[in-house]
Order: structure tokens, then C-alpha cells, then sequence
């Protein structure tokens, strides 16, 4: 009982303070999200990395300041925090080039045995984490327009997904889905995670009108699809580092990481989408 209330409590905070940064406005929504990106980062970044060492202290410090350069580029330019953003992304690629070199530099004098495969590590951690939200920019902002309901409706999808394929796997799943990766996943959860998906992407058609039916039932099966994908990544590699959670954040629920990587892996297929239709 004490464990499901820490649950319930945690999510309560949880859903309040996604909320408020949401539709706080575009400069909470632009905090919000940079706060995700770094807490994920380093929860990435401690399963890879972590020997307990101030070397390797410096070493995720480094990594996600190096991964939150994309998210931080994207939102000064969505947000036209600057007066000529051409001049400004022209600006930020020469000083950004120097910039990601620093983790060779550092390598250099830590005296590690794999160095470069700690390079490799902290490379991935930009690809994997810090471009997927920048790409959420471009998915929230369109000019002068915020979308805030759009990013809405994909993290509830997201969620929909995840929770819908537990409740029907615990139920009726019998056959496992990718048992080598994740055993508990079975075919019939996950097939009633894309159905509720779909149907919550039906329903969302009728409480926000930024996006027409279609495109909200496109989306909803990107999600359903890429979501599913995501979520078998990161068990890959948690099971890779044998860890059964990235991180203790959320009481109850895991790490930061656990919640957002469907969510992270929808982000460059919904944001290519849009950005076709728009």
C-alpha cells in the first residue's frame, strides 16, 4: 500500500509540473524541456559512464553540456531570441565545431583505458537525447504560433501507449515480443497499445483543432510504432549495463529516462511529419 501511494503521490507531481511548464507559456515550456533533456542526459550518461570517480563527474558534466547544445540552439532560435537567426546559426556552427572537441581534449589528460570509447559515449548521448528534443522546438514553435496542445496530445499518446500495452500484456499476454531484450513485453500488450493509441489519437481530433483527424491518427501510429521501438531501446541498453531502471528520480516509476524514451524516439519521425505537412 505504502509503495502505491509513493506511485500515486509521484505522478501527481509529476503531471502538475508538466503541466505548468507546458502551458506556462513558450519560455516555461522552453525551461521545462531543457530540465528533461539534462536530467536524462545524465541518468544516460551515469549507466554508461559511471565509476564513481570525480574524473567521471566532469566527464557527464562535459557530456551533457555537450548534448544540450542542440535543444539550446533550437529554442534561441524558435523563440527569435536573436535579431538575425542566420547569422546566429552561422555563429553558433563555428563556435559549436571547437566546442564538441573538448571531450578529445579532456580525454586526453584523464588517463583512461577507453578513451575514445567515452568520446563515443558522450557523442551518442547528443544524438540519442540532446537532437530528439531539439527536435521537439520545431514541433512546439512555428513562427509565431505555439503548439502547445500538439506536444499535449503526444505525451499523452506516448503514456497511452506505454500504460495500455502493461494493463492488456499483465491481462492477456501470453506471447513474448522480443524476449531477448524484454521478457515481461508480450504481442498482445503491445497490440492493445496501438489500439488505444489510435483511439485516444481519434478522440484528441475533437479537443484541440491544431492538427485535422488524419494527421492526428498518423501521428498516433508513429507514436504507437516508434514509441514501442523506443521503449525496447533503452531496455537494450539498460540490459547492456545490467541496470533494471536509469535512475531513482521518481519514486515508484524509476528514472527520467524511463519515462521519456518512447517519448524521445517519437521525436524525429513526428517532427518530419509536421514539418511535411506544415
Amino acid at each position: 500500500m505504502e509503495g502505491l501511494l509513493k506511485r500515486a503521490f509521484t505522478a501527481l507531481i509529476f503531471v502538475l509540473v508538466m503541466l505548468g511548464g507546458l502551458f506556462g507559456g513558450r519560455y516555461s515550456f522552453a525551461l521545462l524541456f531543457s530540465v528533461i533533456t539534462a536530467l536524462c542526459l545524465w541518468e544516460y550518461l551515469s549507466m554508461v559512464l559511471d565509476k564513481h570517480t570525480r574524473r567521471d563527474y566532469w566527464r557527464k558534466l562535459l557530456g551533457v553540456g555537450m548534448g544540450l547544445v542542440p535543444f539550446i540552439l533550437a529554442t534561441v532560435v524558435q523563440l527569435n531570441l536573436v535579431d538575425n537567426p542566420e547569422d546566429f546559426i552561422l555563429i553558433s556552427a563555428l563556435l559549436f565545431s571547437p566546442f564538441i572537441f573538448t571531450a578529445f581534449i579532456y580525454e586526453l589528460y584523464t588517463g583512461s583505458d577507453q578513451p575514445f570509447t567515452n568520446i563515443a559515449f558522450i557523442f551518442l548521448g547528443m544524438i540519442y537525447i540532446g537532437v530528439p528534443f531539439a527536435l521537439l522546438d520545431l514541433i512546439a514553435f512555428n513562427g509565431e504560433y505555439f503548439y502547445a496542445n500538439t506536444v499535449f496530445g503526444l505525451l499523452l499518446m506516448s503514456w497511452a501507449n506505454d500504460t495500455g500495452a502493461y494493463l492488456v500484456g499483465s491481462q492477456f499476454g501470453k506471447h513474448r515480443l522480443f524476449e531477448r531484450i524484454s521478457p515481461k513485453k508480450t504481442w498482445e500488450g503491445t497490440i492493445g497499445g496501438i489500439v488505444i493509441t489510435i483511439l485516444l489519437a481519434f478522440g484528441l481530433h475533437f479537443i484541440f483543432d491544431e492538427l485535422r483527424m488524419v494527421d492526428w491518427l498518423i501521428i498516433g501510429s508513429i507514436v504507437a510504432i516508434f514509441g514501442t521501438l523506443g521503449d525496447l531501446v533503452e531496455s537494450m541498453l539498460k540490459r547492456s549495463v545490467q541496470i533494471k531502471d536509469s535512475g531513482t528520480l521518481l519514486p515508484g516509476h524509476g528514472g527520467m529516462l524511463d519515462r521519456f524514451d518512447g517519448f524521445i524516439f517519437i521525436l524525429p519521425f513526428v517532427a518530419a511529419y509536421l514539418l511535411w505537412i506544415r
